[in-house]
């Protein structure tokens, strides 16, 4: 050991490891930044050569992330997860039915698919929901991210981190996890920690509305007209039950039902088949409102808004030139969908509300024009003497209905190739994410684009430092600092100090950082103890998981911090009692299982 500690790449690896936590801790540089800049550094230290520093990027853990997180994309355009806000979280109810409500399916679905990209699916989901129902989304956000975190301790491919210790396992000769090896002790886990979250924790978070733009008199509001089909869900129910009262940047202004027009709109009006709904309001919300099933916008189904690839069509606003052919038309009359190859979804006319039909609308110069056309619309129209201003507006994610059947139909065979130990895992998600973009599920660019990219250099990265960590002897030090400080409280005690040390390096340089560089410290500390290194390391896959205290611990916290409008202690509130109940459970139930 003093040879170890005398030498030069002891002192030099263990001092990028101090420093490495500090510039995490105080956020000075990005963590993927940080991470990769200490591999560098390692390698012209000489603690590791170039093919140790970059195996990692071939890593079986790393690339699995990657594919996972093209399938979590192709899944989010197709709309899959987009609507599940108000199917998840209902319309009335306490917070501890909605998060009853909620907190379940994310942890299901998070236990057989990566927890970062089904966080970032539904937070857009939720902060919508949160928008049309005035409530507080940050009673939402961190129990979302604790949740998916809780599920993914419930199968290997649950997180990122059970990937990077379990390809660790395989480089290290060790037989990698099972499917569902840690499903005995992430179960339970779950399980508790979701009681305490929807019956204790909940209370501990802050009530804050995410910051919204109200509608009011310097608001552009758009106005829309929705026809109710036979197929609307809420046909027969108020106004106020279906949700159409309080909808954010939306206004449900006039109802005609049977050529009579009934303003202001009662909130115990009931809905009925054929009725037309006139709203004003935003872009975004209006398109959101495109969405709903049983609402229409167009009587005769030339244009299916519920259908449509936005991989092919986009929104834009266009506004109508004082010498345009369209003025003094009404849209109908206009045969706008022929001439232009777009549609009018809504109309913007400064000052005044407009109160027909969108069909029976006549359109003046200056009138802005609400439009779902073909993408290349702007470059076909942008010149043209019929516009003087043509613009994007907001971005769709849409795909046909058979699109999301399709990638629900891919996701399902590739849990079960992965369940099954059919092929690899690597295999299976490669494969799902290949038949999603060649059956253009998602598009080439999007699949690119919809993968993390800083997520994936940190865990490549981890990998060549935690190398280093074994090259140097710092990872043998460590060791045997715990053995000898722990040890004299038996297995338990040096399961205890092997899972909060996980976890409090966790809490400070991020999940996968902080698995990948302890793997070889405990390896170390199974071995001086004579004992079988798998409990070991199952102690830190959960320990590096079950990640609650600080918003820099865990991808999916850092995640919702902004949407949430938390602050860093909002973390530390409900986080440190949650970080003890998981360690007491999982301390015990390896026990149990193991010894």
């Amino acid at each position: 050991m003093e040879n170890i500690v005398n030498n030069f790449s002891f002192w030099y690896t263990a001092l990028l490891l101090v420093l490495l936590t500090i510039v995490l801790v105080t956020e000075y540089l990005q963590t993927e930044i940080a991470v990769f800049s200490v591999l560098m550094l390692l390698v012209f230290g000489g603690v590791i050569d170039v093919k140790e520093a970059f195996a990692g990027f071939s890593n079986h853990g790393m690339l699995t992330v990657g594919f996972l997180f093209v399938v979590a994309g192709a899944l989010q355009r197709t709309g899959v997860l987009e609507q599940i806000g108000d199917s998840l979280l209902g319309n009335s109810g306490q917070i501890p039915r909605k998060l009853a409500r909620l907190l379940p399916p994310v942890s299901a679905v998070s236990a057989f698919f990566n927890n970062t990209p089904v966080v970032a699916m539904l937070i857009p989901a939720i902060c919508s929901w949160s928008r049309k129902h005035h409530a507080p989304v940050s009673k939402f956000l961190i129990p979302l991210s604790y949740a998916a975190i809780l599920g993914g301790t419930c199968t290997l491919i649950g997180t990122s981190t059970n990937l990077v210790v379990h390809g660790l396992m395989l480089e290290k000769g060790l037989p990698g996890m099972g499917f569902f090896e840690i499903s005995k002790i992430g179960v339970p886990l779950a399980t508790l920690g979701l009681l305490f979250i929807i019956f204790v924790g909940h209370k501990l978070l802050p009530d804050r509305k995410e910051p919204i733009v109200e509608l009011g008199e310097h608001t552009r509001e758009f106005v829309v007209v929705m026809r109710v089909e036979k197929e609307y869900k809420h046909i027969g129910e108020t106004i106020e039950n279906a949700g159409l009262r309080h909808l954010q940047g939306l206004f449900l202004f006039q109802v005609e039902r049977g050529g009579e027009r009934k303003t202001p709109v009662s909130p115990h009006e009931k809905i009925q088949d054929h009725d037309y709904l006139f709203f004003t309001g935003l872009p975004e919300t209006i398109i959101e409102l495109q969405k709903t099933r049983g609402l229409s916008l167009l009587e005769k189904k030339t244009f299916d808004l519920q259908n449509f690839d936005s991989d092919d069509f986009g929104a834009f606003e266009a506004v109508i030139s004082p010498n345009s052919p369209l003025i003094g038309k009404n849209v109908r009359e206009s045969k706008f969908r022929s001439s232009y190859d777009a549609v009018i979804i809504a109309v913007h006319r400064s000052g005044e509300r407009i109160e027909e039909k969108i069909g029976d609308i006549v359109l003046h110069g200056g009138d802005t024009l609400l439009i779902l056309g073909r993408r290349d619309f702007i470059r076909r129209w942008y010149h043209s003497r019929d516009f003087y201003l043509v613009s994007k507006s907001v971005h769709i994610n849409s795909k046909p209905r058979r699109f999301s059947f399709f990638s629900i139909f891919v996701l399902i065979g590739m849990i079960g190739a992965m369940a099954s130990g059919i092929v690899p895992i690597i295999a299976a998600a490669g494969t799902a994410a290949l038949v999603l973009i060649i059956s253009k599920t998602i598009s080439t660019q999007d699949a690119w684009n919809s993968i993390n990219w800083e997520v994936l250099l940190i865990i490549a990265s981890a990998f060549g430092i935690a190398k280093g960590l074994d090259n140097s002897g710092v990872a043998h030090f460590l060791a045997e600092k715990i053995v000898s400080s722990v040890g004299s409280f038996g297995i338990l005690g040096l399961l205890a100090g092997v899972y909060f040390l996980a976890n409090i390096y966790t809490e400070v340089i991020t999940n996968n950082a902080a698995a990948a560089l302890l793997v070889p410290i405990v390896l170390s500390v199974a071995s001086q103890a004579g004992l079988d290194p798998r409990p070991f390391l199952i102690a830190v896959t959960m320990g590096a998981s079950a990640s609650f205290a600080t918003p820099i611990g865990y991808q999916t916290n850092l995640m919702v911090y902004g949407p949430g409008g938390y602050r860093f202690t909002d973390f530390l509130k409900m986080g440190v009692f949650l970080n003890v109940l998981c360690g007491i459970v999982v301390i015990t139930l390896i026990y149990v299982f193991y010894y």
